[in-house]
């Protein structure tokens, strides 16, 4: 059985001496019931990894030693930005787990016409601090050393606004940076762009639980995005997203 992981930020090396902060102790010692001498891995987000093991646990907390590090990666190579609108709770915090372990490098929360869920002020940074801990949750289950960022809330006409900036700043006319906005009217799946192997960044634009409007749709395909379609069935938004992610995975990325 692999040793559990845990997301501790900081900078170790080998024979270093830590005590766990707090939230990781309790998870360690009261839920996992790890003992004296197990093993464990850390990792601070930097890349890479650090294999230790459990030294003391007391009622103040739970020290470790830091045996080796270990230069593993787990991440895609293909730079995946998800812009989603934001869903109903439960939904968006599946979609964001599910999406970090299909391998996503961002996630750009969206506030459209036809959101169900409103968010602003206090309870937006809430949503954005909670969205991120799932983000660490999802990456100590699927083994990624590097957290993805959850970007903070926005409407899509100003995300919007910011996408023609980059498109405009693109060096050159090659698909190595391409920008899809999923539609069930779309013409085109991804069968139809074999010229993009050499793709390395990719942005996914998905709508709410009604789908955006046609206003929002014409402003994203003026700001350069692609209208893709998946297949001839109408998926929900949550399923939308990850089995775009999961077969952009698989044609260009490292499935």
């Amino acid at each position: 059985m692999a040793p559990p992981r845990f997301y501790c930020p900081g900078k170790f090396t080998a024979g270093q001496a830590i005590e766990l902060p707090a939230n990781v102790a309790h998870h360690a010692s009261r839920v996992l019931r790890l003992k004296q001498g197990d093993s464990i891995i850390l990792f601070n987000g930097n890349g890479g990894e650090f294999q230790a093991a459990i030294g003391n646990i007391s009622k103040n907390g739970v020290a470790i030693v830091i045996e080796k590090y270990l230069d593993i990666e787990r991440e895609s190579p293909l730079v995946i930005t998800l812009a989603q609108a934001v869903c109903a709770s439960e939904k968006m915090d599946w979609l964001v787990q599910k999406a970090v372990e299909l391998g996503v490098s961002s996630i750009q929360p969206l506030d459209t016409k036809r959101s169900v869920v409103r968010l602003s002020g206090e309870r937006a940074e809430r949503r954005m601090k909670h969205w991120q801990q799932v983000v660490i949750s999802a990456c100590e289950q699927c083994g990624r050393n590097r957290i993805p960022q959850v970007l903070p809330l926005i409407s899509l006409a100003d995300w919007l606004g910011t996408q023609v900036k980059e498109w405009k700043n693109l060096r050159d006319g090659t698909l190595s940076n391409l920008h899809f906005l999923l539609s069930p009217t779309a013409k085109k799946g991804l069968r139809d762009f074999p010229e993009a192997s050499a793709t390395t960044a990719l942005t996914l634009l998905v709508g709410p639980e009604g789908g955006l409007t046609s206003e929002e749709e014409a402003a994203a395909l003026v700001s350069g995005f692609i209208s893709l379609r998946l297949g001839k069935r109408i998926f929900r938004t949550e399923s939308a997203a990850l089995a775009a992610v999961a077969a952009m995975q698989m044609r260009w990325g490292d499935y």
